[in-house]
């Protein structure tokens, strides 16, 4: 397979000021794509992104804010990079709040945030950044989901996040069915622990936690070209984990 090649490409990575969103957004950036860097709050890393995405070869970068659960303001993030840098050819659906506590002991609020981080966010910019796409025949679409979430993963604590991400993996199969003569794929990649998680569990798989460029590098995958007639699929980075334990 050659080299990825993104020359006069777009990507839009969401969550992409710091984490695993940084990571991908820089490789893409590699990759030649110019690259929108989202951000809800993180303003300064977004920026210090964007400056990064193109000393490492994206021919420019823009930090951009948005709230991905807010309509207006995902279409309004949405617009203004397709002013900068154009339409917006790959997007990469990072956000995701994760609240890792008993589903008992979560607020309504608590639900709500992370239900809309994960899913209602990901609907929003895929249905925002899907029509230039299909104008032009060529897109690219990648959702992060979670582990085993397309398994019916079952535990009382994080539930919603799991739901959500179940959400999150059912949305990227039936939009790969809806787009498939568009010239558009629309798949899924999901982590187990990643090395920038917020709490890591007792053991890890391959004696390692997944790192950024693990994610990454199956993001680069699904951009390629010879990646076109791969869409609907949902590749876990988990080391081999099963959830027995969670």
């Amino acid at each position: 397979m050659s080299a990825l090649d993104l020359t006069g490409r777009t990507a839009l990575v969401t969550g992409s000021a710091t984490g695993v969103g940084r990571g991908i957004a820089l490789s893409l950036a590699e990759a030649g794509a110019a690259v929108a860097v989202h951000y809800h709050s993180s303003e300064a890393e977004a920026t210090a992104t964007a400056a990064e995405a193109r000393e490492r070869g994206a021919p420019d970068a823009t930090a951009v804010r948005a709230d991905v659960t807010d309509r207006d303001s995902v279409d309004a993030a949405v617009e203004a990079v397709e002013a900068d840098l154009g339409t917006v050819d790959v997007l990469v659906n990072n956000v995701g709040d994760f609240e890792p506590t008993h589903w008992a002991e979560q607020s309504v609020d608590d639900w709500r945030r992370v239900h809309e981080t994960n899913l209602v966010g990901t609907m929003l910019c895929a249905r925002r950044a899907l029509p230039g796409m299909r104008e032009q025949e060529w897109g690219r679409i990648v959702n992060v989901g979670y582990a085993s979430a397309d398994r019916g993963l079952v535990a009382a604590k994080n539930f919603p996040y799991f739901a959500a991400k179940a959400g999150v993996l059912m949305f990227t199969r039936m939009l790969a069915a809806e787009t498939q003569d568009d010239g558009v794929t629309v798949n899924a990649v999901s982590p187990y622990v990643v090395e920038t998680s917020d709490e890591f569990p007792a053991d890890a798989p391959r004696g390692r936690w997944a790192t950024v460029d693990d994610i990454a590098h199956v993001v680069r995958f699904f951009c390629a070209a010879e990646s076109g007639y791969v869409s609907g699929e949902n590749v876990e980075v988990d080391g081999g984990w099963l959830p027995e334990d969670v």
